[in-house]
């Protein structure tokens, strides 16, 4: 079988499940390492390594309000640690990390949909 696009099908965070909305779409940074190319003097180089974290912006959540889920991804917004972060592909992928929200978390009551980005350092792992 080939690539299968599609969105993000749910998102479970701190143990919550959420939906998410059908016409997002998601972006995925596996975190791990950077690597960029030190030049020498002599015109040789050599790999400079950094780390960077993971990273799944443009997640387009339900936001239902008799579940007081805009208050709860502002609580673990609030939080001084990193949680755990579950979201499962179209093609039945799942992936998982320990991170945090980043960024605003604003509400919209038209669509009853929150976008939020997670991140965390490490990889997002493929279980």
């Amino acid at each position: 079988m080939g690539a299968v696009g599609g969105p993000i099908e749910s998102v479970s965070i701190n143990g919550r499940s959420f939906s998410v909305a059908e016409d997002a779409d998601a972006s995925v940074a596996y975190g791990g390492d950077n690597n960029e190319i030190g030049m020498n003097g002599d015109g040789t180089g050599r790999p400079i390594k950094s780390k960077v974290p993971w990273k799944v912006s443009g997640l387009v959540l339900q936001i239902n309000p008799d579940n007081n889920d805009h208050e709860f991804l502002q609580d673990i917004k609030d939080k001084n640690e990193f949680v755990d972060y579950e979201h499962t592909e179209v093609d039945g992928n799942v992936y998982y990390a320990s991170g945090q929200i980043v960024e605003d978390t604003e509400k919209s009551t038209k669509n009853a949909t929150g976008e939020i980005t997670f991140s965390g350092p490490g990889r997002l792992t493929k279980q």
